[in-house]
């Protein structure tokens, strides 16, 4: 029986892509260098300074990882702030309550940076939901490498054989499988061009899923 949930949060809570893909992109403008959006895509799932290190070995990029995390930042929160139709995704705001009214664990696993999820999570008031929260940030690794999940299953009050991850990207869902979880495949009207094939389930509505359903993957 499943007894913890790890969501990632862009593309399933929240959907912030927009808006980092509108920083990026004013970054890569910044920097002259020409990324295309098939090339942004494939980077959907890693964190800001993985996505920065593999450009710097595309492209002749001055400049230290660490400044260009900085002024991406920046051109974010600038934009976040204010994006006043920021919502949270259909759906997920009742299977959330449902899954915690029912006493189901939920543990945030996120490639995004800890300051850009305690924006999101203190705007639409997520904290009382989640026991850990656990950031991209923190490991070397993007997805799809395990680890970031690997890390949020030592956190359950459960063997990762009862948690489920529901992730949206190709990234997520391949560094979900390589942890060994059951993995919900998320076909977001947003997150597009990604493959969900590897997902064990896939849905296209977060209305689809209940604790009821879930607590008999």
């Amino acid at each position: 029986m499943i007894k913890t949930v790890i969501f990632d949060m862009d593309g399933v809570i929240v959907d912030t892509e927009p808006v980092h893909s509108y920083a990026y992109f004013q970054h890569f403008a910044e920097l002259n260098i020409a990324v295309s959006k098939d090339m942004f895509t494939s980077f959907m799932g890693n964190s800001t300074r993985n996505t920065f290190q593999k450009l710097k070995e595309l492209f002749p990029i001055d400049g230290e990882v660490e400044d260009l995390i900085q002024r991406k930042r920046t051109l974010f929160n600038d934009a976040f702030d204010s994006k006043e139709d920021l919502y949270l995704i259909e759906g997920v705001e009742k299977l959330i309550q449902d899954l915690h009214r029912n006493g189901m664990q939920l543990i945030l696993a996120s490639s995004a940076a800890k300051v850009t999820i305690d924006r999101v999570f203190k705007r639409f008031n997520l904290y009382q939901y989640f026991t850990h929260i656990v950031s991209g940030e923190d490991f070397p690794n993007s997805k799809p490498h395990p680890e970031i999940f690997e890390y949020a299953a030592s956190l359950s009050i459960a063997p990762k054989e009862n948690c489920i991850v529901i992730e949206d990207s190709t990234n997520g869902i391949t560094a979900a499988k390589a942890a060994g979880i059951f993995c919900v495949g998320y076909n977001s009207a947003n997150s597009k061009l990604q493959d969900l094939s590897l997902a064990d389930v896939v849905v296209n509505n977060l209305d689809e899923l209940s604790f009821e359903l879930i607590s008999k993957f």
